[in-house]
């Protein structure tokens, strides 16, 4: 198991969380008994956390892309774009986690184009850009989009190679860890 510490990320000069609170809701934490897709129970709508001073380290070491990279814009923000930007320390994989209650919201631009452009560029660094949506997986590719639904603790997604009319493509599947 990674020690999260290990990965902590600072804020970009003048990003705060401020009322932003999305990560509260699309992630499991549970060292607070908090479950994917519905609030943690510590959430204050519009304040933040109730517990901040003792939230969990798993919550305290966590910072969403938006909060450490200065060249994200502001429709980025996570409660104005409702889906939350991280980067998987060991696979180097960008997780999407969206708002279950605004679903689509990865589907809208700017945002669609984004993710298509960070497809495209993570493709010859073996890395893929995840959508989830509760513990729903969709792998966004280039050429198309693959939902794999649930990919459990003890699988892992792959990606192989294959030669089309129209080029060099790949298909991806979940597979035994």
């Amino acid at each position: 198991m990674l020690n999260p510490e290990a990965f902590v990320a600072q804020p970009a000069p003048g990003r705060t969380c401020g009322a932003c609170t999305l990560c509260c809701k699309v992630y499991d934490v549970p060292a607070v008994e908090s479950v994917a897709g519905q609030w943690c129970r510590h959430t204050k709508a519009g304040q933040g956390c109730a517990i901040h001073a003792t939230r969990p380290d798993h919550c305290r070491a966590f910072h969403c892309l938006w909060m450490t990279e200065g060249w994200l814009g502001p429709e980025w923000k996570p409660d104005r774009a409702k889906m939350v930007l991280s980067l998987d320390p060991v696979t180097r994989n960008m997780n999407v986690q969206v708002d279950p209650g605004q679903a689509n919201a990865w589907r809208r631009e700017p945002y669609y184009g984004q993710l298509k452009r960070w497809a495209v560029a993570s493709v010859p660094l073996r890395r893929h850009v995840l959508v989830h949506i509760n513990k729903s997986t969709t792998v966004i590719l280039p050429d198309r989009d693959v939902s794999l639904g649930v990919v459990g603790a003890d699988e892992r997604i792959v990606s192989h190679d294959r030669m089309t009319p129209q080029g060099p493509s790949f298909d991806v599947q979940k597979v035994p860890a």
